[in-house]
């Protein structure tokens, strides 16, 4: 027998399923089309990968291997801060938005950075100052850009894209990628 302190859990119709469904997916809408980049975001974060490819470029060019982790410091810096800004102004932590804008795994991302990586480590060999410098401008530039698009792409494709990496895929990526710097450091 149930007390008056206990309540009965009754199924909701199918119409207040709905309709609670529709109210939740609007919130989750008006959420999405909310969300904003702190100002100076996409331009700092532009900056930063610049300044990382250019770091690696020249380390690998005059043989001076703690430019790179540098370049990785200065880029996990400028990172660490503008996504603490991220959830400061949003308040929420956006699925995709710190693996796919922030650390690139994107492909349109991890394209333009290996592109802009390799030309400017082959510039850096031939002493190519200045082609170091467009190369690492560009690569910044096409990072940027292609965290801007995932953010348009994400207020219309919420389902897909809101997923981010895991985080066994990004520890897992991340090991191979400084295992190729050892090697190639270790090989200049």
């Amino acid at each position: 027998m149930l007390s008056n302190m206990e309540s009965t859990h009754q199924r909701p119709t199918a119409a207040e399923a709905s309709a609670a469904l529709a109210d939740a997916e609007a919130a989750r809408a008006g959420l999405a089309d909310a969300i904003a980049t702190p100002s100076w975001f996409f331009t700092s974060m532009s900056v930063a990968i610049a300044t990382q490819i250019a770091a690696t470029a020249v380390a690998f060019g005059v043989g001076a291997p703690w430019l790179v982790v540098a370049g990785v410091v200065v880029f996990g810096v400028v990172a660490g801060i503008q996504l603490a800004r991220f959830r400061r102004r949003n308040g929420v932590w956006l699925g995709g938005f710190a693996s796919r804008v922030v650390l690139g795994t994107g492909t349109a991302a991890s394209l333009s950075y290996a592109v802009a990586l390799g030309a400017a480590i082959w510039a850096a060999y031939g002493s190519r100052w200045a082609l170091v410098a467009l190369w690492s401008v560009a690569g910044g530039a096409a990072y940027a850009l292609a965290g801007r698009r995932w953010m348009r792409a994400y207020r219309d494709e919420r389902d897909v894209l809101g997923r981010g990496d895991s985080f066994a895929g990004l520890a897992l990526l991340s090991v191979v990628a400084v295992a190729g710097l050892v090697l190639l450091l270790l090989d200049s």
